[in-house]
């Protein structure tokens, strides 16, 4: 979900040259007050087990480890 997050924000926050880190912090800092006031959430295109059937490597089935 994070890189999700980052790909948006360099979309819509980072795409163009910002001169100095304090103009930095100060539009991350409005993205995410409007990203966190819009409710904006990740809509995903599918289920963990449809997950795991097509990308098996990323989404390894959890062990069951008995105590």
């Amino acid at each position: 979900m994070a890189e999700i997050e980052i790909g948006v924000m360099r979309r819509q926050c980072l795409d163009r040259r910002i001169g100095c880190r304090e103009l930095l912090e100060t539009e991350v800092r409005a993205w995410e007050r409007h990203r966190t006031e819009s409710g904006a959430r990740i809509r995903w295109m599918f289920s963990t087990d449809q997950a795991r059937a097509k990308m098996a490597k990323s989404y390894p089935q959890p062990s069951l480890k008995e105590s």
